[in-house]
């Protein structure tokens, strides 16, 4: 549950405005800190070693600054995700869980990792994750590769890919080698 989690927060970052010239990391976290929210279509494979055919589920994620983030999953089947400060809620089949994150401090640290994503919020990602920013504006990927032994246990590494202020591809390694891989239609706004 955790690894969806961070790739439906992590692809929320596409309603982001396009950046200004003199381009690099610090511009790039400028225009993630204007993103006020958003709606955007997603679809989402996933590769698990325990499974012989990859996973696919499609919807759409929508995300409310500073901290409302909700995937609504359309297929294989309806299922809603909702997280909302601190509390996580997973609706599917009937039946809706509610977790508090500060039961879970692995997944809280991992989750307010993408929280300071979107936030455009250097500062905190550099206390979870060691940043590599690669190409330009036009098409970059950034790679946030955990520093923390206890993230690393999950995750290997996350890589937004985007192009001026638009995530357009989330991928997560996670530490088990099963990985998933979402990519995100253009903002509704």
């Amino acid at each position: 549950m955790i690894p969806r989690l961070l790739a439906t927060l992590a692809l929320l970052l596409a309603a982001a405005p396009a950046p200004a010239a003199g381009w690099g990391l610090e511009q790039l976290m400028a225009t993630l800190a204007d993103n006020r929210g958003g709606r955007v279509s997603f679809v989402e494979t996933r590769y698990m070693a325990l499974l012989d055919a990859p996973i696919e589920s499609s919807g759409e994620l929508v995300y409310v600054a500073p901290s409302r983030l909700e995937r609504h999953t359309v297929k294989p089947r309806p299922e809603t995700m909702v997280l909302d400060g601190n509390t996580l809620q997973l609706s599917r089949e009937g039946q809706t869980h509610t977790v508090r994150l500060r039961d879970y401090p692995e997944a809280a640290a991992l989750i307010d990792s993408i929280r300071a994503t979107l936030a455009g919020d250097r500062a905190a990602l550099e206390k979870t994750y060691a940043l590599k920013l690669s190409g330009g504006a036009e098409r970059w990927a950034l790679d946030l590769l955990p520093a923390d032994p206890a993230v690393a246990r999950l995750v290997s590494r996350i890589r937004l890919a985007g192009n001026n202020g638009e995530v357009r591809e989330v991928d997560i390694f996670q530490a088990d080698g099963d990985r998933s891989m979402m990519r995100i239609g253009k903002p509704q706004r």
